[in-house]
């Protein structure tokens, strides 16, 4: 076990460059790996979840070579994935886990996805029940829904699937599955979860339609594909990562930092409306478009000041559910009530963070209520140090590493370890910002 301490922070001062982002280092990898021709990849992310998703390709013949400043995926086409010849492991990674069970839905050969405790105990039925339907063969092999999960060859139909939840990684197994179906895949889901898949696969030659209608649900489509092409893909700073010194730079007084290169995709910036909301001092800088892959990006510069409460709900959700761990540690900061809801997804992530969020927020003394789907939190009191249960979180550890530089006394961060899942760099990079 790692234990980190944090001291209370005061006058956070530089430029921090965040590591690029997860879910689009996971795709660039998958969609690489079933193109034709060499997909170039820099920025990649080098955490644990994403090596896992590279491991897995190497297993089923994909040649992926990592150098420092670019990752080389030689891709063998759409039906040029070798059957491996043992489970393919996807560690802690949900995204890879479900996002993978799509694309195997349509190979010819049988796959096992397994990972693990933590992976192995969450639910994987979302992504089973569409696929299935399409035709898909997946079973859980202990029958609970969860994996391993065996996978065996289906033919794949084209159907319009209503989706009771709005899940980025739902929505991204349908579509996957869709480029080996018989027809026209749709998924409808009940708001715009982030769209990093629909534009990545429209970068590489996919067709791919996407749709908000007026009641704000969303609904998006691919057509069956012959061929998909390398690319080359820059990807952006994780938004996600960013959070945490946006937060830093908000909460600790007389701070000021830049933050450089960061993905601005509306489906996932629900992070930066809620500081907003609550009076954050940020502004944008450099702001730009990519051809690659359509993701736009900006420099955000923050400076510290008071936070009051706001109201975090309905379709700003899926835009910011992993940054829901860092937005209750700002609102405990924050003078007023805040109110999370419509957030009931946070049960299901690498722990149930309605739980882990609220136990850590109130050894730390603050005022804080959990709910069926989110929390209430009253702020305004003082934070003080406290041991901080992370549970192997990355998104627990980190969020409140950021709490313990804005309270009083020693913070003492367990397991810290467990932040090299999505952001190898953490702890480096947040001494640099106190010196």
């Amino acid at each position: 076990m790692s234990v980190r301490i944090i001291c209370p922070g005061r006058g956070l001062r530089g430029e921090v460059t965040v590591p690029g982002d997860k879910s689009i280092s996971h795709r660039s990898v998958m969609l690489g790996s079933i193109a034709m021709g060499t997909t170039e990849i820099t920025n990649f992310l080098k955490g644990a979840d994403c090596l896992a998703t590279i491991q897995c390709f190497r297993k089923m013949g994909i040649e992926i070579e990592q150098k420092r400043e670019v990752t080389l995926v030689r891709g063998k086409g759409l039906g040029g994935l070798s059957a491996p010849v043992e489970t393919l492991d996807m560690g802690n990674s949900g995204t890879t886990t479900r996002l993978l069970s799509g694309l195997l839905a349509g190979q010819n050969f049988t796959s096992v996805l397994s990972g693990d405790a933590s992976l192995n105990s969450r639910p994987m039925g979302r992504v089973m029940t569409p696929l299935n339907q399409m035709g898909a063969q997946i079973y859980s092999l202990k029958g609970n829904n969860c994996a391993p999960l065996k996978i065996e060859p289906g033919t794949i139909h084209g159907i319009h699937y209503q989706s009771p939840v709005a899940s980025a990684q739902v929505k991204s197994a349908i579509l996957l599955a869709g480029l080996y179906a018989d027809g026209e895949t749709f998924v409808t889901e009940p708001a715009l979860s982030r769209n990093h898949t629909e534009l990545m696969l429209g970068g590489f030659g996919a067709r791919v339609t996407s749709a908000v209608h007026e009641d704000g649900s969303a609904t998006a489509g691919i057509c069956p594909c012959r061929q998909l092409y390398g690319q080359k893909i820059h990807v952006p700073g994780d938004i996600s990562s960013a959070a945490y010194f946006i937060a830093a730079g908000l909460l600790v007084p007389d701070s000021e930092l830049l933050i450089r290169n960061v993905g601005t995709n509306a489906t996932r910036a629900g992070f930066l409306k809620v500081c907003e909301a609550m009076g954050a001092d940020i502004t944008y800088l450099n702001c730009r478009g990519t051809k690659d892959g359509g993701e736009p990006t900006a420099d955000i510069l923050v400076r510290s000041g008071m936070l009051h409460g706001t109201t975090v709900e309905g379709s700003l959700i899926p835009t910011l559910i992993d940054e829901i761990p860092m937005i209750a540690v700002m609102a405990a900061c924050a003078g007023g009530r805040t109110i999370i809801r419509d957030a009931a997804e946070l049960k299901v992530k690498e722990t149930n963070r309605i739980h882990t969020v609220t136990e850590n927020l109130r050894a730390m003394g603050a005022d804080v209520s959990p709910t069926g789907d989110g929390m209430i939190i009253e702020g305004g009191r003082p934070l003080r140090g406290a041991k901080i249960q992370s549970y192997l979180d990355h998104r627990i550890a980190m969020a409140f590493s950021i709490a313990g530089l804005a309270a009083e006394g020693e913070t003492v961060i367990g397991d810290s370890q467990c932040a090299e899942v999505s952001y190898p760099e953490f702890f480096e990079t947040l001494e640099t910002i106190q010196k």
